[in-house]
């Protein structure tokens, strides 16, 4: 595994790691309490009062989007030249635990850190939030 590949995964973990620690009353305020947003995906954005996670208080700081490419390969790194770790389908529900900038594919730089059950990173392009856009990485 790349040392860039590495240093994402640790980086990754280590912002799970820091939300874990967060006690009850301080995630109430936070600035991942995310209650809006323009997201960058150019599909769809819903608003979503619950925090994007259908209402689910103990995965607040998670955020929810759907695939909307017939095939999206999920990658170890946000650029389309790394390593695929899996592949989502059309119409999946994917967990998004944050947004940064890479690649840009078709238009859009933004790829999405998913955490369904491997880190992996997906290109917002075809991935619609559900609720509010996740917050920056």
């Amino acid at each position: 595994m790349a040392l860039r590949s590495r240093l994402c995964i640790v980086t990754a973990a280590a912002f799970l790691a820091a939300a874990a620690a967060v006690t009850p009353a301080a995630a109430a305020h936070d600035d991942w309490d995310v209650t809006g947003g323009t997201g960058g995906n150019g599909g769809n954005h819903h608003h979503d009062p619950t925090g994007g996670n259908g209402g689910d208080h103990h995965g607040k700081h998670l955020y929810k989007g759907v695939v909307t490419a017939n095939t999206l390969a999920l990658r170890s790194a946000p650029n389309r030249g790394s390593q695929v770790i899996r592949y989502a389908h059309k119409g999946e529900v994917v967990s998004i635990f944050c947004k940064t900038g890479g690649e840009t594919v078709k238009g859009n730089p933004l790829w999405y850190l998913l955490t369904d059950g491997t880190w992996a990173w997906g290109a917002a392009r075809y991935i619609d939030n559900i609720g509010p856009a996740p917050r920056w990485c």
